[in-house]
């Protein structure tokens, strides 16, 4: 694959008087790394059929033109906080088109770069096609409700917190993708649907390897930039949000799928921040400047306040499921 002959930029310099690099800059030393994870990608990457996770079988018309039965509740495999998760997970891969645009933008289309934004682009549109064909044979979900949210979400677009900065997105997409990964493996386990278990596994693997090519790519970048990367993923971990945030209803199915235990505060600390930040030892970097140990240091308060939140978090679930299984009792 060729690479790209390196920019003439000039640095900016930091207030330390470090040199800042841009994300020009960036993109081109950034290049055989892309490159080489691009490559290892490829070979570990298994090719998948979206149909054969689907149960056909269990098919049938809905009412509209073709005159079939309309979808009830009773109808659904899966468990009420399964369907809720469903309906968000599959809402939030709709939005493909807003992400390939936001990605290929900030990364570019050409050379190594633009064969991973292609190649992942089509990767995650296996995921929405597989999702959607399970929902709708299934019946899982309501089919009009779908419908009508997915036509609401995609019509607002989606605009990343991250597309100021190159490091950003890249620090973003590293937690990203893995909270994706937990979210489809915990929603397949409260499913109640074996069928549905595998399918969203299957997904899940896809989203591990995602996160491995852009942690893997940050690791590099905090060898070329340590103090921009500490501050990007610093700005990243504490204002972290899911892309599917603009989801119609969204606040109120997060607190479902929190209690419900699929994805949480503990989960976002135990399983999502803390593999990423110990892989790649960011609390442990030294070598930093004034901007990157001050990044360094407020990192590690806030996952201190966020492990408290999420003990808080912790014990109000218990009690309120306590509750619960008192009243049912």
């Amino acid at each position: 694959m060729m690479i790209a002959q390196e920019p003439h930029v000039t640095l900016a310099p930091a207030h330390d008087g470090r040199a800042v690099l841009s994300d020009a800059r960036l993109l081109y030393a950034l290049e055989e790394v892309v490159e080489a994870e691009l490559n290892r990608h490829l070979k570990v990457a298994k090719e998948w059929m979206p149909h054969e996770y689907v149960p056909w079988s269990d098919g049938r018309n809905f009412d509209g033109p073709l005159g079939g039965d309309a979808w009830a509740p009773e109808q659904s495999k899966v468990t009420d906080i399964g369907r809720v998760a469903l309906v968000v997970n599959l809402l939030t891969e709709d939005n493909l088109p807003s992400y390939h645009h936001e990605i290929a933008t900030l990364f570019g289309r050409d050379g190594a770069w633009g064969t991973w934004v292609h190649r992942w682009t089509a990767e995650e549109g296996r995921h929405g096609i597989v999702m959607r064909d399970y929902l709708l044979t299934s019946r899982a979900v309501d089919p009009v409700e779908l419908e009508r949210f997915r036509m609401a979400h995609m019509s607002e677009g989606f605009e990343s917190d991250n597309r100021h900065s190159m490091l950003h997105s890249v620090a973003y997409v590293a937690f990203q993708e893995l909270a994706t990964r937990i979210s489809h493996r915990n929603t397949g386990h409260h499913s109640g649907d074996p069928v549905c278990d595998r399918m969203l596994a299957r997904i899940a693997t896809d989203e591990n390897l995602h996160m491995v090519f852009y942690r893997n790519l940050l690791a590099k970048a905090f060898e070329l930039a340590p103090d921009q990367t500490m501050s990007a993923v610093r700005d990243v971990v504490t204002g972290f949000r899911m892309p599917g945030h603009g989801i119609p209803g969204f606040e109120r199915a997060a607190a479902q799928i929190a209690l419900g235990g699929i994805y949480n505060l503990r989960i976002h600390h135990d399983d999502v921040l803390q593999p990423v930040l110990r892989f790649l030892k960011v609390l442990e970097i030294d070598g930093l400047g004034p901007e990157g140990l001050q990044a360094q240091e407020e990192l590690g308060l806030f996952l201190g306040d966020l492990d408290t939140q999420a003990r808080k978090f912790d014990e109000r679930r218990a009690a309120i499921l306590a509750r619960r299984a008192a009243r049912q009792g």
